[in-house]
């Protein structure tokens, strides 16, 4: 199944600050500290399945254009994410979404402002 990551991890590593790690045991690709995409690791999602980090308004769009290639299982709905069927992806296609997610991590973690050092009195 790890090879089925290759060509994800070979897009990964085009993009700044990328990390080659594992989330729940699978291959993932995160940005600062953050999985962007991993190989889905959930009972409920279909072997060879993406998860990829996206806003809620993009993963609709993508449910409602190609069904066919990707979905949701009631355990993702509540993330900010889709399942990718990688066998029904393309190439250009997937460039897009490991690209897109990269940039939606990014953006995302820079809004998350580090907590306030603790003053000892």
């Amino acid at each position: 199944m790890a090879s089925l990551f290759k060509p994800v991890e070979a897009i990964g590593r085009t993009l700044a600050g990328v990390e080659l790690t594992t989330a729940f045991g699978k291959p993932a690709l995160k940005v600062n500290g953050r999985m962007f995409v991993c190989l889905a690791s959930h009972k409920s999602a279909e072997p060879d399945t993406l998860v990829v980090m996206m806003d809620f308004p993009d993963r609709d769009a993508l449910l409602e254009d190609d069904p066919d290639t990707y979905y949701l299982k009631d355990h993702y709905v509540g993330y900010p994410c889709i399942l990718a069927r990688l066998s029904k992806v393309p190439a250009d296609a997937l460039r897009d979404l490991v690209v897109g997610a990269h940039r939606y991590v990014s953006a995302t973690s820079r809004k998350r402002k580090p907590a306030a050092p603790s003053r000892r009195m």
